[in-house]
């Protein structure tokens, strides 16, 4: 029975597996997660080579056994990622989950649509568990501040943006004033494109000045971008600061068999969400 009363149906086996899967505290769960990544990166790596095609006329058979090998690696992983755990429809609908499935399909819709193997390259998105492989956890917990800040300062953020879009607005229609027609700026939305670009201090050079008065207030456009990118860098910043004060715990890589939850402290017996308990392997 759990801390809140609720009957635990996990098998030796399962939990076994799970830990193993989903945890890098063991070496079994370090050399799986391991292994997976090499997988994934090799995957997305044959993928791009595909799309050349000298590499691709040259090779196409070697390329072909090798997509379709870690294609059934991942799909056999994905199966076993859902036998690990007590609510698989659960796993199947969250993040990691998706990006799991979106891993194979691909490669299987390619036998009835050919050219969408290529949209395997998501595979590069599963390479985030390498925070956990590497116990660098606290910094999937600190993007979890970054995305709280970015939540707290979104209006801010919001003004920030409408300010530049009516400044750029602004700008652009003065510059089309000013240089014209003969000089590229042929229409007020190119010249509000070449706005954005200059004061982003991008500076694609397809379109410029050529007069002297122009060239004096693209300067100061350019200067003033300085300015404004500082802006939203600051607000993020204050917020994320404030966000992190109090993250001093360290936390560990165990995943609840239940409900998924992760995150918890490094010396937690049973899961912050739900109250299930930890399975601890006494050999590991």
């Amino acid at each position: 029975m759990s801390p809140e009363g609720k009957p635990q149906h996990n098998s030796a086996w399962r939990m076994k597996l799970h830990e193993i899967i989903f945890e890098a505290d063991t070496p079994m769960g370090k050399f799986f997660d391991l292994a997976i990544i090499a997988c994934i990166l090799l995957s997305v790596v044959a993928v791009m080579l595909e799309s050349v095609g000298p590499i691709r006329e040259a090779y196409v058979t070697e390329l072909h056994y090798v997509e379709w090998s870690f294609t059934i690696i991942f799909t056999v992983e994905y199966v076993l990622r859902l036998l690990s755990v007590s609510r698989p429809t659960r796993y199947a609908r969250s993040f990691f989950g998706i990006i799991d499935l979106l891993a194979i399909i691909p490669t299987y819709l390619s036998l009835l649509i050919p050219g969408t193997q290529f949209l395997l390259v998501i595979r590069i998105l599963r390479v985030l568990r390498i925070f956990r492989v590497l116990k660098f956890v606290q910094y999937v917990e600190e993007s979890k501040d970054l995305a709280v800040a970015l939540r707290a300062s979104r209006r801010k953020i919001t003004v920030f943006l409408f300010t530049v879009m009516t400044l750029v607005v602004i700008l652009g229609s003065i510059m089309y004033l000013i240089e014209g027609d003969d000089n590229g700026f042929t229409s007020i939305p190119k010249s509000i494109y070449w706005a954005i670009v200059t004061l982003t201090t991008v500076g694609y050079g397809d379109i410029m000045p050529q007069t002297f008065l122009g060239r004096a207030f693209a300067s100061l456009i350019m200067i003033l971008g300085y300015g404004i990118i500082a802006v939203p860098t600051g607000i993020v910043t204050a917020e994320v600061a404030y966000a992190m004060r109090s993250k001093n715990a360290p936390i560990s890589t165990h995943c609840c068999i239940e409900c998924m939850d992760s995150d918890h402290s490094a010396d937690a017996l049973y899961c912050k969400t739900c109250g299930s308990k930890f399975y601890i392997n006494p050999n590991s």
